[in-house]
């Protein structure tokens, strides 16, 4: 069978592009995986049809999603209407939006203990941007701001598009900052900057752009350093306490921490130095000694795939909620299934 493709190839020009393979060699491995793990049931699939969108809208690049203790999905996209927007999470219907006229360039959405929404304002590679930071109750009204409106730097008062945010239970807050600048900025549950850290570069607690942050149950803060393919782990002071690089990861764009484990958009980029984007791409749960435990999903734009996977958020419950820019522009949601 294999001559006779060969052949047909041959004619058309195409056998030298291809490698040889033995009948009984396996097909080329995928995110890792051999071909017969390839073809086992992934451990969460997509749910159809969720969530639902109001008539006639449309939705823009999805840069932040979050879910709070009622399983209220709320989903931060770049589009003209209903800046965040929120969904009953086992519906997926739409309940209302929060946020109207306050930020110009949507980036990060978390949730805290509380119910509070926390919101960046940032964009990369953009002149432009509030460079500030958002904290929003329940309901959109603002608790809180921190950083200068539309002024970028690098000091107690200032940002350069920040990314994300963490917020521990005792109230202290991680900023991850960002794109213009390269560190964490801590504050406490008032705002108060405390202090920060990190510098611009590769070395170990160097960012080359910490991208998101989570912090997990026993306070360690971890950042998704994206160009730099890593993630870096830290105690609450800063001291940098391991680096997760290489094998399964790739180049992570988000990560949620929940009971126990690191949800990361994991995705190969060969515009940083990756050599199979866009097609490595998944969602990977890693135990807290960096070890993948379950992948799901794949590059594309069909339902259950992914498409530039910007932000993930993992429900009390277990449910994974996902939001895509560039080409994907859009909202999933995935559950758990027994294999």
């Amino acid at each position: 069978m294999y001559k006779k493709l060969t052949l047909c190839l041959t004619i058309l020009g195409l056998a030298t592009s291809l490698p040889a393979v033995a009948a009984d060699d396996k097909a080329p491995s995928l995110f890792g995986r051999d071909a017969d793990e390839g073809q086992k049931k992934d451990p969460y699939e997509v749910v159809h049809g969720w969530p639902q969108f109001p008539e006639g809208f449309t939705l823009g690049q999805v840069s932040g999603i979050g879910v709070d203790s009622h399983n209220h999905v709320f989903v931060f996209h770049r589009g003209a209407q209903y800046p965040i927007m929120m969904f009953d999470g086992a519906t997926g219907k739409f309940l209302k939006s929060l946020g109207e006229g306050l930020f110009q360039h949507a980036h990060g959405l978390s949730v805290d203990n509380h119910d509070n929404l926390w919101i960046t304002d940032a964009l990369n590679n953009a002149p432009t941007g509030l460079h500030q930071v958002f904290k929003l109750s329940h309901d959109g009204k603002v608790l809180m701001t921190l950083g200068t409106k539309g002024v970028a730097g690098w000091d107690a008062t200032h940002f350069n598009h920040p990314t994300d945010v963490a917020v521990a239970p005792n109230g202290d807050i991680f900023v991850s900052d960002g794109y213009g600048n390269a560190r964490v900025a801590k504050f406490d549950s008032t705002g108060k900057f405390l202090f920060d850290w990190g510098s611009k570069g590769t070395n170990p607690g160097q960012f080359g752009s910490p991208h998101s942050i989570t912090l997990d149950d026993q306070g360690r803060v971890y950042v998704a350093d994206r160009p730099n393919a890593r993630i870096e782990i830290f105690d609450s002071n800063g001291k940098l306490l391991n680096i997760w690089k290489g094998g399964d990861l790739l180049f992570p764009w988000a990560l949620r921490y929940h009971a126990g484990f690191i949800y990361v958009s994991n995705v190969g980029d060969a515009g940083r130095g990756g050599t199979a984007w866009p097609f490595q791409t998944q969602i990977i749960k890693m135990d807290l000694n960096g070890k993948v435990v379950e992948r799901w999903s794949r590059w594309g734009k069909y339902d259950g795939q992914l498409a530039s996977p910007h932000a993930i958020a993992v429900a009390p419950n277990g449910d994974v909620y996902t939001g895509e820019v560039g080409v994907g522009m859009r909202a999933q949601k995935f559950v758990h299934v027994a294999n």
